[in-house]
């Protein structure tokens, strides 16, 4: 019996070291095996009646030891998740620390849990930036900016980015390094498959931006963590002040689209749909505080 230990780390991380004893690694490995003999064809056999020692032949030990952790670890994943209610928010990150032949199996499992979200006097923090705009926009002779019929929405526009600045400030959010470090690595791969589309090296694309791959990776870095920081405390927001999507709000969008293929897709899509107005809904009634 699969032995594990779990760890908390800082910033809503957690860490699971796992131990597999010999005997389960045997008698799964064994199982791996007929699941890839039912699914072998080799000349002259038919697919699923290949013998033993032919099948030994064909299938490697790495290729037994995959299937075996494709079964395997998720399901023991999953039981560790519900005996100690962990809620992960992306696949975990697993790590062989030992897998010898005869020997017990010693896994690493990290994972990010959603961030607990201390709001603080988050109201507070956007009526001060609201005076201040009201304060800077009185117009006295003298002044360059002429008075003059204002346009709301633009106004509101204007007002939202300091809002979430002073949020940012205001609020405790800590998210993951997990989550930080796999959307930086997403980044950057993005980054070196669109530089080398225009015929650019890395290096020269660095150099052009007069910056050194540390400064660039910190630049992502911060961008990234303030993202997800927003996310997290705009849906926080949402959930304290019992901000919803009804279906009126859903069938309003979908009447919007014109193109009927279109509207069919985004009708199978209706969560992402969702979570876009529930956001604009949060945004809306951070502007009317």
């Amino acid at each position: 019996m699969h032995s594990y230990k779990v760890k908390k780390l800082p910033k809503n991380t957690v860490e699971i070291n796992l131990t597999i004893p010999t005997a389960d690694i045997l008698k799964e490995k064994n199982e791996a095996f007929l699941r890839l003999q039912k699914e072998l064809t080799v000349e002259g056999f038919r697919k699923g009646k290949v013998p033993v020692p032919i099948a030994q032949k064909h299938l490697s030990n790495d290729a037994i030891y995959q299937e075996l952790m494709r079964i395997l670890l998720p399901k023991i994943y999953e039981e560790i998740l519900k005996k100690e209610s962990l809620r992960p928010i992306m696949n975990p990150k697993i790590e062989l620390i030992k897998a010898k032949e005869n020997e017990d199996w010693e896994i690493k499992i990290s994972l990010a849990e959603k961030p607990t979200v201390d709001l603080k006097e988050y109201k507070k923090a956007v009526k001060e930036v609201k005076a201040k705009s009201k304060k800077d926009d009185i117009w006295v002779p003298g002044k360059d900016k002429s008075p003059g019929e204002k346009n709301p929405e633009a106004e509101k526009s204007k007002l939202l980015n300091p809002i979430l600045e002073a949020i940012l400030k205001e609020v405790k959010v800590e998210v993951s390094d997990l989550i930080l470090e796999e959307e930086l690595s997403h980044r950057l791969a993005r980054l070196v498959d669109d530089v080398e589309k225009i015929g650019l090296t890395t290096d020269a694309y660095l150099k052009s931006k007069n910056l050194t791959m540390d400064q660039l990776k910190t630049g992502f870095r911060r961008e990234i963590e303030d993202t997800y920081k927003l996310e997290f405390l705009l849906s926080e927001i949402a959930d304290k002040e019992n901000i919803k999507v009804e279906k009126e709000d859903l069938d309003k969008l979908l009447l919007n689209i014109k193109d009927e293929k279109e509207r069919k897709i985004a009708g199978e899509n209706s969560y992402y749909y969702a979570s876009i107005i529930r956001k604009q809904k949060t945004l809306d009634f951070l502007l009317a505080l």
